[in-house]
């Protein structure tokens, strides 16, 4: 193969690449699940469907979130049901924030 047979064959057909969510897209999912469920709360099952997550994923994200105080969990006979506090509600209003002006300048974060 000619060098010119190489460059053509790289512009013809362009590499894709999957786009995997960010940790912080993957918050923000959970978040978002929460908000969408209102003061009620929301189980972890209906998280996981939600956001798209494992409920092994689901469970170390909430676990991240209560630790910062950015959701409590209840336990319900042998449910747990996980609520968005002010401080969350707060903290998921930045992030749409951060994510609309990377939208903007066309940056994945």
């Amino acid at each position: 193969m000619t060098s010119e047979m190489l460059d053509s064959r790289s512009t013809d057909v362009p590499f894709l690449k999957h786009q995997y969510r960010t940790p912080l897209g993957i918050t923000y999912d959970v978040m978002q699940a929460c908000i969408e469920a209102g003061l009620g709360g929301i189980a972890i099952s209906r998280i996981s469907q939600r956001a798209n997550l494992s409920h092994s994923a689901v469970m170390y994200n909430c676990k991240r979130l209560i630790d910062a105080g950015m959701m409590q969990t209840n336990r319900i006979k042998r449910k747990y049901i996980f609520i968005i506090t002010e401080k969350g509600i707060k903290f998921f209003q930045e992030l749409q924030k951060f994510q609309d002006m990377m939208r903007e300048i066309n940056i994945r974060y």
